[in-house]
């Protein structure tokens, strides 16, 4: 079974939005750090949108480079995280993973995230 399943990727020109949902099994869903990634081919991977809904109250943290473009939101009834993206740039064209974990000491390093999902493309056109 697939731990997270993304949904959601296309192409769309520079300025548009899409909405990338990951679908998770009640298991995985229950853990408290949980995010969107993303990575070009020969560049390391990196963190776009994470949240922490652990004892130690919310906490959300967003790349600089998409900081008033993108939301993370998530759906406690459906199991489900989603990544709303506005305004996108050629610059946001990668493949976005999905993943979740269990925090380590209230914080949710990359280490954390034990979960992937398979990726979902993102295209960019200008």
């Amino acid at each position: 079974q697939v731990p997270l399943v993304e949904s959601g990727g296309g192409s769309v020109q520079a300025g548009g939005s899409l909405n990338l949902s990951c679908a998770a099994s009640r298991f995985t869903y229950s853990f408290d750090c949980k995010g969107w990634f993303r990575q070009v081919p020969g560049k390391k991977r990196e963190g776009v949108a994470t949240i922490y809904t652990g004892g130690r109250g919310v906490g959300r943290y967003y790349a600089d480079s998409v900081k008033g473009r993108f939301t993370l939101s998530q759906d406690n009834t459906k199991n489900t995280w989603s990544l709303q993206m506005n305004t996108l740039k050629p610059e946001d064209t990668a493949m976005y993973y999905c993943a979740t974990g269990p925090s380590d000491g209230g914080r949710c390093p990359l280490s954390s995230y034990q979960y992937w999902g398979q990726g979902t493309q993102v295209t960019v056109s200008s």
